[in-house]
């Protein structure tokens, strides 16, 4: 293996440790942050997910509001959680893990923009398409994080992201082209044609379509920077979209798991303290 690991989990300890100060001066002022969760079902996977944020939340002092609910709740009853949430004053800002089963758009647009940890509602999307500032996207967030974390030029570079979901490829393309980013952005997805010479032309590769082992080290130019933020289930485990021989031809490579995933959990916990912040200043 020739590529530099992009740690995420590293990087991730590191901001813990940052934000726990900025936590503490808050709980000093009366101004203790909150998270809250709602999580329905028994899904592993989102379980496990909002067990991490409930961890990450005790490792930095922040107060834990969790709202599981049985895997008959219906759309009437998550909405009224959500709506207890938008009305408490403990929780400073809050998530319904997906999926649901149920209109994930429509729960998402019941949260207060305000309180909108993951920075995915249609208000707060729509700030960042106008430059304004609010809640930004945990996982583009982190990726550009992570690769300012390590010096990897980031202005002037070609970004390549494949894919267009709105968690992570249409939000991460907006970012990498704001001045404080100036990259210059390709977008690639299903309709594609020949998805391996848009990608050759890569400083940077940001591998989002849930495909695993997608790109291949063929596909890459020798010493761009990868990451893999993709994600899929292959025989039970994990799989990213970022085949193994790319670390031999890569200059740097975000691994999956330990690359991104935890980037993202870092970047729920900043657009929470940061919402507290307000909270105190206003």
């Amino acid at each position: 293996m020739s590529a530099t690991i992009l740690d995420g989990t590293a990087v991730l300890a590191a901001i813990k440790r940052e934000l726990a100060e900025r936590v503490a001066a808050l709980t000093e002022r009366g101004m203790r942050p909150g998270l809250g969760t709602v999580l329905v079902g028994d899904d592993p996977a989102g379980r496990w997910y909002v067990n991490a944020k409930h961890k990450d939340c005790a490792a930095i002092g922040v107060t834990s509001i969790r709202r599981d609910l049985p895997a008959s709740a219906t759309q009437a009853e998550v909405e009224t959680v959500v709506a207890e949430l938008n009305a408490d004053p403990q929780c400073t800002a809050f998530l319904v893990q997906q999926p649901t089963g149920l209109d994930e758009f429509a729960i998402l647009a019941a949260v207060d923009p305000v309180k909108d940890v993951d920075g995915l509602h249609p208000m707060n999307l729509g700030w960042l398409v106008l430059g304004k500032p609010a809640p930004l996207p945990c996982t583009p967030t982190g990726i550009i994080e992570l690769l300012r974390r390590h010096d990897v030029p980031i202005a002037g570079a070609h970004a390549v992201v494949v894919g267009r979901g709105i968690t992570v490829g249409r939000p991460l393309a907006l970012m990498l082209t704001r001045r404080s980013e100036n990259a210059t952005v390709t977008v690639c997805h299903t309709g594609s044609l020949d998805l391996a010479a848009h990608i050759r032309q890569a400083d940077i590769v940001v591998a989002a379509a849930g495909s695993p082992a997608l790109i291949t080290a063929d596909m890459v130019k020798p010493g761009a920077t990868v990451l893999d933020a993709g994600v899929s289930r292959v025989d039970g485990k994990i799989a990213g979209d970022v085949a193994a021989g790319v670390a031999d031809v890569a200059g740097y490579l975000s691994p999956n798991p330990g690359g991104v995933g935890p980037m993202t959990r870092a970047m729920l916990l900043r657009n929470l303290v940061e919402a507290a912040e307000r909270a105190a200043s206003v």
